[in-house]
């Protein structure tokens, strides 16, 4: 396995601290039933879970510091960062596909929780697999990070020549089977995904909503894993990232439920953030690129991409101009 920082300890203590969050977030879901979640509840959740996260980095570097010294405190605490940082974006792209696939089947926000909460648990499960497989294959074929690279490259390159391409969800080949193979209910069944009537069993629209959620978190998890291993090796950072990212992903996804046509030009951004990491990856035998200006170039597309995506409408044309 890749050298690590983690100890047994503090594996236990993150694996504790990710339970503990997900069965307080299912005990308040049942509690709250089906009513749905309010913009104030929304933008609480989210600080919450940066703070936490913030708090995360904060006290990794206090332990790293005082067991292995500043240098390490302060490259470890980067790496969680800008790997954060990073997942956190790729993390808003995904919400908005989750938005396409609500809008989609008409799912009422009321019960649109339920599904986010069971794609975030699989989300995890599934992150935490491929992170410890591919740091398995990482630290046996080393070349396994070219592929890495150019494989962001050119998905980087694919999602700024497609940015406004919206996909078509007819011709989707997974729902296409779920539709061939599966009694589905015209109508939604409140927060139930299958109904039985006359002995049969039905699937609802909401099974259908979960099973391309759930496909959706593996195309995504297939571009983040790669990307957080161009920022570091180390498992535990890779996977600490990963799921702060995720866990505040429910309360994000209502938060910018609303502006969602607001942030036209954050798929630009994100590819071109694609396309520095896997660049990083394939030139990291020639020159590697500090993990601090990793953070500010990450950073900075981001912040850019917003400004501009508020300032230029969809279109190319300014704000001003468009009065």
């Amino acid at each position: 396995m890749t050298e690590t920082i983690g100890t047994p300890w503090m594996w236990a203590v993150f694996a504790a601290f990710v339970v503990t969050a997900l069965v307080v977030d299912i005990l308040l879901l049942e509690r709250k039933g089906s009513r749905r979640v309010t913009l104030r509840e929304a933008a609480w959740w989210s600080a919450l879970w940066v703070a936490l996260s913030l708090v995360f980095a904060g006290l990794l570097w206090w332990y790293l510091d005082a067991e292995h010294g500043r240098a390490v405190a302060n490259l470890k605490t980067t790496e969680f960062l800008t790997g954060y940082l990073v997942e956190k974006s790729l993390a808003v792209d995904n919400i908005f596909v989750f938005l396409m696939l609500f809008s989609y089947f008409a799912v009422p926000l009321r019960y649109q929780r339920r599904v986010l909460i069971y794609g975030i648990v699989g989300a995890i499960v599934l992150r935490a697999a491929m992170i410890l497989g591919g740091a398995w294959l990482i630290a046996r074929f080393h070349w396994v990070l070219y592929l890495f690279g150019a494989f962001l490259l050119v998905t980087g390159i694919k999602m700024w020549v497609f940015a406004d391409n919206k996909p078509d969800l007819e011709a989707n080949p997974v729902l296409r089977w779920l539709r061939a193979h599966l009694r589905i209910t015209p109508q939604f069944h409140e927060e139930r995904f299958f109904v039985t009537k006359d002995g049969v069993r039905w699937a609802t629209p909401l099974f259908v909503v979960m099973v391309m959620v759930g496909v959706t978190d593996v195309v995504f998890a297939v571009d983040s894993i790669p990307a957080i291993f161009a920022i570091t090796l180390d498992p535990f950072i890779v996977l600490t990232s990963n799921v702060f990212a995720i866990l505040g992903l429910r309360a994000m996804y209502f938060l910018l439920a609303g502006f969602a046509g607001r942030f036209h030009l954050l798929s630009y951004g994100l590819a071109l953030i694609l396309i520095f990491i896997g660049v990083k990856m394939l030139i990291a035998d020639f020159y590697k690129i500090p993990v601090f200006v990793s953070l500010a170039v990450v950073a900075a597309v981001l912040a850019a991409a917003m400004i501009l995506s508020l300032v230029v409408k969809p279109g190319g044309r300014a704000q001003e101009d468009a009065r």
